[in-house]
């Protein structure tokens, strides 16, 4: 569903023979949008039109090829920008790297491999991403407090309330009842309608849990924390 979405490809690049370069190396793809950009300045000013992935020369007249970029990821961070440039100093792609660049590509004979490469792996990323973001809009639909639990008794209405309170706050909340009165259920309701609902809900089963490795299974330990601990564990 997602791949088949068009994938609109920004291409900043001073060099005109090398634009067209660009051009027609990612139009030969039908489903590339392919825009082209001379400078900084216009690409940044044409970032509302949310482009799926951006190939940047590192060398512009008007503005450094890092700063285009930490403008890019301050706008938005989740666009994969793919650097082309001449320059092969490793440091300047580590640099690059490290601030947020997807990947860096020097231009050369095998820069058009490079880039359809580059840029499949990073559509393969992007869908992925919509699809994580939409099972979190469909799991955070389901349960809301409406849906996930039905009923207008004065209890439950009581039960809304108190879960309206939950969201609204930092506190740590304590669900009690007898076996399949639906705790889980509202822990859930609760953490998919509060300020957390795009981080993760891990039910545990602390019944099935020994009390002498509670604190090492919730929390985990360092590596030689204790006799049998060969490596480290994260809780």
């Amino acid at each position: 569903m997602y791949e088949k979405d068009p994938v609109k490809i920004f291409v900043v690049e001073d060099d005109p023979s090398y634009t067209k370069f660009l051009q027609y190396v990612l139009s030969l793809n039908p489903d590339f949008e392919v825009k082209t950009f001379s400078n900084g300045k216009s690409l940044i000013e044409n970032l509302y039109q949310k482009p799926s992935i951006i190939t940047l020369d590192y060398t512009l007249p008007d503005m450094a090829g890092e700063d285009v970029l930490r403008e890019i990821q301050r706008i938005d961070a989740n666009i994969p920008v793919i650097i082309i440039s001449a320059q092969e100093k490793i440091g300047t792609a580590v640099e690059l790297l490290k601030i947020g660049a997807y990947d860096y590509i020097i231009k050369d004979e095998e820069t058009k491999d490079r880039l359809l490469n580059t840029i499949n792996n990073a559509r393969k990323n992007i869908s992925l991403t919509k699809q994580i973001d939409h099972l979190k809009k469909e799991i955070s639909e389901k349960y809301e407090f409406d849906n996930s639990i039905k009923g207008n008794s004065p209890a439950l209405k009581k039960v809304f309330n108190l879960f309206e309170k939950a969201v609204k706050t930092n506190i740590t909340v304590s669900i009690t009842g007898e076996t399949g009165t639906g705790k889980e259920l509202a822990a859930k309701a609760i953490h998919y309608n509060s300020k957390r609902k795009r981080k993760p809900f891990i039910a545990v089963n602390i019944a099935a849990i020994p009390k002498e490795l509670m604190e090492s299974e919730l929390f985990g330990y360092e590596k030689g924390a204790f006799t049998g601990a060969n490596s480290s564990f994260i809780g």
